[in-house]
This record gives structure tokens, C-alpha cells and sequence, in this order.
């Protein structure tokens, strides 16, 4: 550094008292007024940097972000040896972010004034959000050592070392601490919570006893005084303390909540009883329970698991019986995953069917049962055979059920996922909407129908659906329920959008959802110091695990791949962006949407005006009051602006950017679209490298089928990259996974052809690496037509594999008939073809331009016969122009009488 930067030229007395104004009217939030004084200071001193500095971070907070921004950065060369001017640095790349050059402007800062506690708590902030822990460490021992006396400070640093993994140094923090304390109140909430992460701090190291000691003697004083912590803690420590007290403890523990599975498994844990392994000896304990306990079902589901024949047969009536009668609708839920065994299966059929029976109305007058308990029952079996796919049985007991009692909403939902997964999809939006317009303020009944609409392709009625709920002076639905972060929104038109061969829509709300998991993943920051201030230890710990397994969440993994999909289409087909580009017209600057264009009102216009009714005076008057204010921003911006700035003098956040990408079009046309789907499946590919999986609750076949997805796609985008190993790699994987997945059998075909097709081979040592690896998964001396014939042997039941197949003969260059064969022995008596997968095969049709695409869907409306997605596309626009109709009270259709009623079409 020069002598010039080294010397620092302080302010005279005015001026100085002037800048302390400054920073007071900062802190204060008077922007307006410190902006004056700053420029005041700047008249005579223009190349204060301190001053330029805090100027710059005024103007950041006035909506003159750009301006500010370079205000700071010229501050800054001015006077790099200003811990002010580094500090505003450091705000200004928090703001924007930017974590760790944040923390490195702190760490400068902190040079110059190595006891500012605000740069020192700021720092551990960042730290910790950064999961810098030994750095972390350091700078909580300097805040504890400037401020000894803030308890806050003791329990920082004692986490502090926790994270990093210093349970030891922990303790001795927090014993120190303890001893000394004075003059604690009664009923300190604070002091409960420090004395709870204490005992916890010693069962991480194992000292069961000394832990049991201090929770006993601190419950007895009610120094702790959360019951329910102290009655788990103590029942878990006693357990492994082996201690004849332990069944007691766990005995409390389910008094005092008898429906928490977990303290059943551990009540029996205890004993030596494995709840997962079928014993008498676990059957006569939940016995037991459930006997003392009359009101609790979890004993009662419990013996569910662990038993079976005649046991599970008596059992299970009983358990069934009881929630028939008490008109439970979650009973098939709680009882679904029995059905995994399917001699248990057959016994929950038998007796829902003799329960049916028993309950079905009879003029006898000895039968006297609630009419309620017989409709419960259709409902129960309606579900049973759902889930079975025996969708005709389903819907004809929902036909009794609705004939007993047509008002129940449940009834109506159960009928249209019945119609939903026998593929009558637009059937589906009928029935959930009959069961909307029974309670037209129930928000789930309404995200149903909004739900359903958008898996039947009406993305437009599905956002006036979804607009009924959300703020009126809104830009549209969307933009609402996006600023909501509804995930259920997002990906459900992502998806609609996907299906109607939007990818510009799609990839949008792919990236809608990929930037709220970024929001989450920079809301935590906030919580780092709310956590310690507050002394909620336990949750605070809780926060950061979640956050380290957020990207394994099943939203971001499912926009991650399919967004890394159409990033993939995009580089091998360009000519899609040009298609767009031609085809799509100029854009409402203003919505996150596209807009119908004007024209006549459609019928759902018409029915939610009448069911909604028409707009009230106040509601008419606030709409135009809207219109102008937004004329008015457009005609004089800057004006507008100023008169923001000036309300909002105290508001330190930045106005929303505003959506210059409306349609999704600028998304799309990224130059570098597989370096974009990399960058979204790494944080995934990091999880399961270090976890071994990740999260998958919606997937049935478990968390196996979520992650070969997630390594199909990374090897996509790998071998386009021309990163070979990486993509082996991800192959590898997935075959630890599941060998056989149809969509590992088509990456290992496309893997050699395009290893063959290299115009040389990689250099050394990538070379015999990629080389011995392509052996091991695909020996060299099978051909890839013997091995894509060999697989379709060994898998012909399952339409996945077939599908699979008839993809690798096209990407072998087979003839298009024997393609289409292949296609067709979809149809086989042993393939067990579900709806979706008949879809996908649809659609690979039409890409091959096959001549028997017709014959496809009539063979598939044969094996579907309550589908109508297989139905002409004139013929789904007609029953799409069905699902609502206005009539009018005499019945005769009209779209302009006031009087109209709802009907929907049946």
C-alpha cells in the first residue's frame, strides 16, 4: 500500500460532527435527510471516500441502486483504510447476496477496528451461512470477551463450537456459564431452553448420567419447564442408561401423548422388541395399550403391521368398523400401506365388502345404524378399488354414495381422481368442481379444482380459478400465487405447460421454483442471530439440518430435472427457440402470463361471474383507482418514483424488479443452455454424494426411482458437456441403484454410440478410465441390437421397458415398422399398461410421425375405456367446451341473463 492510501486526512470539527449526524440519521432510516447532510460534508470534502460511502448506501436505499453502487466502490479506493468504508462495502454484497465477498470486506473492515461489534456479529452471521465454522469459533470468542456479560454471547459461542464439532469445548462453555448465573427468575423460558441444549450437549458426549442428572434436578426446581422435552429426554437417556426405570418413562411418555408412534417404538426398543419384526410378545404390549388407552388408535394401527391371518382379520374389522362409524375420511390413508401384503389386501376387501353388507338400509327394525356409517363404507371401498384400478367398481359405489348423500364434498373429490386415473382427465374437473360449488369459500376445494383444470391443459380457467383466492389488485393469479411461492402452483402449470409443448411457460415456472429454494436457502441468514437472541437452541439446530438437505427437497428435484430436460432439448434442437420465436406474438409487458386475447367471454367467465357475483361498489372503485395510479407510473415514472421514495423513506428493501421476461422467451433463448442445467442439478448431485440419497415422499416406488432420475439427467447433460467421466459416473450410479431401469438400458446405448462415434480417443488418463468403464457397464462383446433385444425379453411385462426398447431400436436406426412393433406389444396380455405410460408412448408416436397413430389410440381407448385422452382432438375440444355450461333457471342455455344458475354438464 502507498504512502498516499496509508495517510488518512481526518475531517475538521464540523464536518466530523456532521458525518456522526450522518451515521445517526442512517441508523435512524432518515434517508432523505441524511442524503442532505452528506452532501453538505461533499461540497467541501468531494473525495471524502467515508462520506461517498455512506452516501452511496443511501442512495441504494432510495431506488437509485446502480448509482449508489459505484458511490461505494469509489469510497472505497479512496480510503481503503477505513473500516466505514468497508463495512458499507460489506452491506452493499450482502444485499445483493453475495455472502462471501461480504465477508471478506468484514474481515478487511475488521483490520482497521478489530472491536466493532457490529462487524463482528455481522461476520459470525455470515460465517455460520457459510458453514465456516472454525472462523466462526474465533470471532465468538472475541464478541464473548469484548461483551461477557450478554448471555446471549456464552450460548453463541457455545453452539459455535458445537457446529464444529467440538461437543467437549461446548460444555465447558456452558458449565462456565451456568456457575455463573444469579438471580434467575422463575419460569425463565430462555434459561429452560439453554438448560435443554445443555443435557442434550452431554448425551452427544455419552454422559447419560451426568445429562439424566441435571434434567431431573432442574424438572424438580422447574428450571426446565417444557414437559414434554423432559418426559422424552429422560425416557431416552434412561433407555440407554439400561435402567429398570425406562419402562416406566416411556409408559409416561404415551399417557401423556397416546397417538406418537415413535414412543411406542421406543417403549419397545427398550424391552428388546423390534416393532418391525412380527413377535407376540409386541402384539400382547399394544394390547395392553390399547385396552388402557380406549381413545388412541396408534396401538391399535400398530398391531396392524405386526400381525397377520385370522389375527389381522379380527383386527383389522375392529379397526375398521370404528372408523366407519366414527366417519373417519382418512381411513383408507392411514390403512394404504397394508396393502404392500397382499393377503392383507384381501382381508381389508372382505371385510369392507361384509361391512357393506351389514350396513346397507333394510326396512327392518332391528337394524338401527346411522345412515352415516354405510356411506363412509361405500367411500372406504370406493378408495380401496381406486387404488386396486378397478376404476368401474369404484364409480359405481360412488354412484350410491352420491345418491345417499350428494352434498358430502368427499364423495365428489373421490370421483374425480377415480376419473383422473382412469384418463378421463377433463371428467375429473367436472367432478371436482360439483364438489367446489357445494362451499364456493373452501380454498382447498378450490385448489382442487384449479389443480385439476391444469392437468386437463386449461391453464387460463384453472388462474381464474386460483384468482377467486388471491389479492384482487394483483397483476394476475400467477404473479400472486409466484410471490406466494406456491410450489403446488408452479409445478402444476410447469407441468400443464410441458404437456402443451410450452417449454418457454414451462422452463419459467421451472425457474420460479428454483429461485424460491434460493429465497429459502437466504432466509436462514435472518435466523442465525434471531435463533441465539431468543435461546430457541433446539430449533435453531433443527433449521440448519433442513437447510443442508434443502436442494433434496421433491419440489426442486422435480423442476431441477425437467428444467434440465428442456435445457438439454434446447442444445440439441435450436431450431425449438426458433419455432417459438415465429410463432408467438408480442407479449403484455406488465403479467408473468400470457393473456387471452380479446374476444368474446368464454363460458367459465360467465360462470365464475355468477358464482362469484359482481363486483361490489368499493371493489369497482378500488379497480379504477389501480388503473390510474398504474397510467400515472407509466406517464411520469420518475415523478412516480420520487413520490415513492418519499413515503418509503424508512423501507430499506428495493422495489421488486419488475418481469422483463413475461413469456419465458428470454429463458429459453440462454446461450449456454447445458451450463444452466448443470448448475441446477448440482446442489442435487452434491446430496447424494454426501448422503447417499435424498428426499422423495411422492414417489410410491420409494427414493430408488427419485435419484436414478437425477443421475439419467446429470449424464445427459454430462456427455453433451464432454465431461466423460462425470457421465459414466452418474451411470454408474444409477445402475448401483436400479440395474435394470428402462431409462439407465437407453443412456447405456446412447453412451456407445457415442463413445464409437469419438473421432479420437480421450487423451490419457481420461482415456482408459472412460474406456474401462463404458466395459463394465456394457460388455463389448454384446451388440447393442442383442443387448436392447435381451432386455426386452427380461422385461416384457413392464410398459416402461418396452417403451424403452422401441426408443433404442429408433436410436439404432431401425426400420419405422419394426419401431412401431415394438411400440405395440405395449398391448400384450402381460404388460401391465397404466395410463401414464400409454400417454408417453402416444406421444413418441407422434414424434416418429407414425402412420398408426390412430390405431394406437383406438387400442388404447379399448384397454381405457373411461378414458378420453385418447379421444380426437375435436372431440376433446368438445368435451372441454362442456365442463362448465350457464343455464338458466327454465333451463334453456343463455351467457346473458342475470338470473343464470351453475350447472355443470354431467
Amino acid at each position: 500500500m502507498s504512502k498516499a492510501l496509508a495517510k488518512r486526512n481526518p475531517l475538521p470539527s464540523k464536518e466530523a460532527t456532521l458525518f456522526k449526524e450522518l451515521l445517526t440519521l442512517y441508523e435512524t432510516r432518515q434517508l432523505k435527510k441524511g442524503l442532505k447532510t452528506a452532501e453538505q460534508i461533499l461540497k467541501k470534502f468531494p473525495e471524502h471516500g467515508e462520506t461517498l460511502c455512506m452516501k452511496g448506501l443511501l442512495l441504494t436505499h432510495m431506488g437509485r441502486r446502480e448509482e449508489g453502487i459505484d458511490l461505494v466502490k469509489k469510497g472505497v479506493r479512496l480510503d481503503l483504510m477505513s473500516h466505514i468504508c468497508w463495512h458499507v462495502f460489506g452491506l452493499i454484497q450482502k444485499a445483493d447476496k453475495n455472502y462471501e465477498e461480504a465477508l471478506k470486506s468484514y474481515t478487511q473492515a475488521l483490520k482497521f477496528d478489530k472491536e466493532n461489534m457490529n462487524l463482528l456479529r455481522d461476520s459470525a452471521q455470515l460465517q455460520t451461512h457459510l458453514r465456516l465454522f472454525e472462523n466462526l469459533v474465533d470471532t465468538r470468542h472475541t464478541i464473548l470477551r469484548l461483551r461477557p456479560n450478554l448471555r446471549q454471547n456464552w450460548v453463541a459461542l457455545a453452539v459455535a463450537h458445537h457446529l464444529n464439532g467440538q461437543f467437549a469445548e461446548a460444555r465447558k462453555v456452558l458449565e462456565h456459564y451456568l456457575r455463573s448465573l444469579k438471580n434467575v427468575t422463575d419460569a425463565d423460558i430462555e434459561h429452560s431452553e439453554t438448560l435443554l441444549y445443555y443435557v442434550s450437549v452431554l448425551e452427544e458426549l455419552g454422559e447419560f448420567q451426568e445429562a439424566l442428572s441435571v434434567l431431573n434436578q432442574n424438572a424438580r426446581s422447574r428450571s426446565i419447564i417444557d414437559r414434554t422435552a423432559i418426559l422424552e429426554r429422560r425416557a431416552r437417556l434412561l433407555s440407554k442408561l439400561r435402567s429398570p426405570e425406562a419402562e416406566d418413562a416411556w409408559h409416561a411418555l404415551i399417557e401423556h401423548n397416546p397417538d406418537n408412534y415413535d414412543s411406542y417404538r421406543g417403549y419397545l426398543a427398550d424391552k428388546g422388541i423390534d416393532l418391525d419384526t412380527p413377535s407376540r410378545e409386541a402384539l400382547s404390549t399394544l394390547q395392553k395399550f390399547a385396552e388402557l388407552l380406549t381413545r388412541a388408535t396408534a396401538p391399535r394401527r400398530l398391531q396392524l403391521n405386526i400381525t397377520s391371518g385370522s389375527d389381522f382379520h379380527d383386527l383389522a374389522k375392529t379397526y375398521i368398523t370404528r372408523g366407519v362409524e366414527k366417519g373417519i375420511p382418512s381411513l383408507f390413508a392411514d390403512l394404504k400401506a397394508l396393502y404392500a401384503d397382499k393377503e392383507k389386501q384381501a382381508a381389508i376387501e372382505d371385510i369392507a365388502d361384509s361391512l357393506r353388507e351389514e350396513y346397507a338400509p333394510s326396512d327392518s327394525p332391528s337394524k338401527n345404524i346411522e345412515p352415516t356409517t354405510y356411506l363412509w363404507t361405500l367411500y372406504f371401498l370406493a378408495q380401496h378399488y381406486s387404488y386396486l384400478s378397478q376404476h368401474s367398481k369404484a364409480l359405481t359405489l360412488l354412484s350410491e354414495a352420491l345418491l345417499h348423500t350428494p352434498t358430502l364434498p368427499e364423495l365428489h373429490l373421490l370421483r374425480g381422481r377415480v376419473l383422473k386415473r382412469s384418463g378421463d382427465f377433463l371428467g375429473a374437473v367436472r367432478a371436482v368442481n360439483d364438489a367446489r360449488a357445494l362451499d364456493g369459500q373452501d380454498r382447498f376445494l378450490n385448489t382442487k379444482c384449479g389443480k385439476y383444470l391444469l392437468r386437463a391443459g386449461c391453464v387460463e380457467d384453472a388462474e381464474r380459478i386460483f384468482g377467486m383466492f388471491t389479492k384482487k389488485d394483483a397483476i394476475s393469479p400467477a404473479v400472486d400465487l409466484d410471490d406466494m411461492q406456491s410450489l403446488l402452483f408452479l409445478l402444476e402449470e410447469a407441468d400443464a405447460y410441458r404437456h402443451l409443448n410450452k417449454p418457454n411457460m414451462a422452463l419459467k415456472r421451472y425457474m420460479a421454483v428454483k429461485k424460491v429454494f434460493d429465497e429459502y436457502e437466504d432466509d436462514q441468514f435472518d435466523f442465525h442471530g434471531y435463533n441465539l437472541r431468543k435461546f430457541t437452541i433446539g430449533i435453531y439446530f433443527n433449521l440448519l439440518k433442513w437447510e443442508d438437505q434443502l436442494r433434496s427437497h421433491p419440489a426442486y428435484v422435480k423442476a431441477a430435472i425437467e428444467a434440465s430436460k428442456i435445457f438439454v432439448s434446447l442444445h440439441d434442437d435450436p431450431s425449438i427457440l426458433k419455432s417459438l420465436t415465429s410463432s408467438s406474438t408480442s407479449p403484455d409487458p406488465d403479467a408473468l402470463s400470457p393473456r387471452r386475447t380479446p374476444g368474446p367471454p368464454s363460458r367459465i367467465n360467465h360462470f365464475l361471474h355468477h358464482f362469484v357475483g359482481p363486483l361490489s361498489d368499493a371493489e369497482k372503485k378500488a379497480k379504477s383507482k389501480a388503473k390510474k395510479a398504474a397510467k400515472k407510473v407509466q406517464e411520469h415514472p420518475d415523478k412516480s418514483q420520487q413520490n415513492q421514495n418519499a413515503s418509503a423513506d424508512k423501507d430499506l428493501e428495493p422495489a421488486p424488479p419488475k418481469d422483463d421476461d413475461p413469456d419465458g422467451m428470454k429463458l429459453l433463448a440462454t446461450p449456454d443452455p447445458l451450463e444452466q442445467a448443470a448448475k441446477l442439478l448440482q446442489p442435487i448431485v452434491k446430496q447424494l454424494e454426501t448422503k447417499g440419497t435424498i428426499s422423495d415422499r411422492r414417489s410410491k416406488e420409494g427414493k430408488t426411482k427419485s435419484d436414478v432420475d437425477v443421475w439419467t439427467a446429470v449424464y445427459d447433460v454430462a456427455i453433451r458437456r464432454k465431461k466423460l467421466l462425470q457421465a459414466v459416473g452418474a451411470l454408474n450410479h444409477a445402475k448401483a441403484l436400479n440395474p435394470h431401469h428402462p431409462a439407465l438400458h437407453i443412456r447405456l446405448v446412447d453412451l456407445k454410440q457415442r463413445a464409437s462415434s469419438l473421432p479420437q480417443p480421450p487423451s490419457s488418463p481420461i482415456g482408459s478410465v472412460f474406456t474401462s468403464s463404458i466395459s463394465e457397464l456394457l460388455p463389448d462383446e454384446l451388440s447393442l441390437e442383442t443387448y436392447n433385444s435381451q432386455y426386452l425379453q427380461q422385461h416384457s411385462s413392464n410398459p416402461n421397458a418396452v417403451l424403452a426398447c422401441a426408443r433404442v431400436s429408433q436410436l439404432l436406426g431401425a426400420p419405422l415398422p419394426d419401431v412401431e412393433a415394438t411400440v405395440f406389444g405395449i398391448f400384450a396380455e402381460e404388460v401391465e399398461l397404466d395410463i401414464l405410460t400409454a400417454l408417453e408412448t402416444l406421444s413418441f408416436l407422434s414424434f416418429l410421425k407414425s402412420a398408426r397413430v390412430d390405431e394406437f389410440k383406438v387400442k388404447s381407448q379399448e384397454r381405457f375405456p373411461l378414458s378420453t385422452a385418447f379421444k380426437s382432438s375435436e372431440e376433446q375440444a368438445a368435451l372441454k367446451a362442456q365442463i362448465f355450461v350457464v343455464s338458466t333457471v327454465d333451463g334453456s342455455e343463455s351467457a346473458q341473463d342475470g338470473k343464470d344458475v351453475v350447472e355443470v354438464v354431467p
